[in-house]
């Protein structure tokens, strides 16, 4: 069995960076097991079925699956269920799912909503995610063509809004929510203000991350969230 618990992940998940963000947020010591995308479906056979990541698997080999259920266990666990205490749950909830329908949905818009951005991120994500040799190389050329030209164009055609105004439509109405307080849990940050930083620092390694940060208001809150992470 591991010493530590560990945590499965593609480094380009965005539900991966909410899990890692509620980590770094407890301080809590675990080892992060990047695995390569080719090769998900062998080195998750211990989940017994279950492909994608995250994955959390405890010292004595507990298998969590999925971003929020294994959030919502690390903090129960390790934490005493403390960033999912609130006085209005049915608020919490709404914006657990507000943020798990808008903002990880606006993730591949913003990375591969355009041919010259589909082409950076998915060199970016060649050198990121743990790839072989060659299908390093296979990801890097073979893959923006399908992001953009099967994925991303048709979710910006639908939406309308290019992907910068969409994510800064998002942002407005996250920080209208958030109002006077520091973050949404208030003072401090609770389990959706965790979510909500994931998706954002999911797309923090590529260029198209700047275009996040001229929302002036988003970045102030982005860099606090940061700040309570390093702390």
């Amino acid at each position: 069995m591991a010493d530590k618990p560990e945590l499965f992940i593609l480094y380009s998940c965005p539900f991966c960076w909410k899990v890692r963000g509620l980590i770094d947020n407890i301080g809590l010591t675990a080892d992060i097991v990047q695995i390569n995308p080719f090769k998900q479906k062998k080195q998750l056979a211990f989940t017994d079925g279950w492909t994608k990541t995250p994955v959390w698997r405890e010292k004595g080999g507990e298998v969590v699956v999925d971003s929020t259920p294994i959030m919502k266990h690390i903090d129960e666990k390790y934490n005493d269920g403390k960033l999912w205490q609130t006085n209005d749950q049915t608020n919490r909830d709404k914006w657990l799912v507000w943020a798990d329908t808008h903002m990880s949905k606006a993730t591949i818009p913003i990375l591969y909503g355009s041919l010259g951005s589909a082409l950076k991120t998915t060199m970016k994500v060649s050198k990121l995610e743990k790839f072989g040799f060659f299908s390093k190389r296979i990801y890097a050329w073979a893959g923006f063509p399908i992001m953009w030209g099967i994925i991303a164009r048709k979710r910006v055609k639908k939406d309308g809004r290019s992907p910068k105004k969409l994510w800064h439509d998002l942002l407005d109405e996250w920080l209208e929510e958030v109002g006077e307080k520091a973050f949404f849990g208030g003072e401090e940050p609770d389990a959706v203000d965790l979510v909500v930083l994931g998706y954002m620092r999911s797309i923090s390694p590529y260029p198209q991350f700047s275009q996040l940060m001229e929302h002036s208001k988003g970045k102030v809150w982005y860099e606090s969230m940061l700040n309570t992470l390093n702390n």
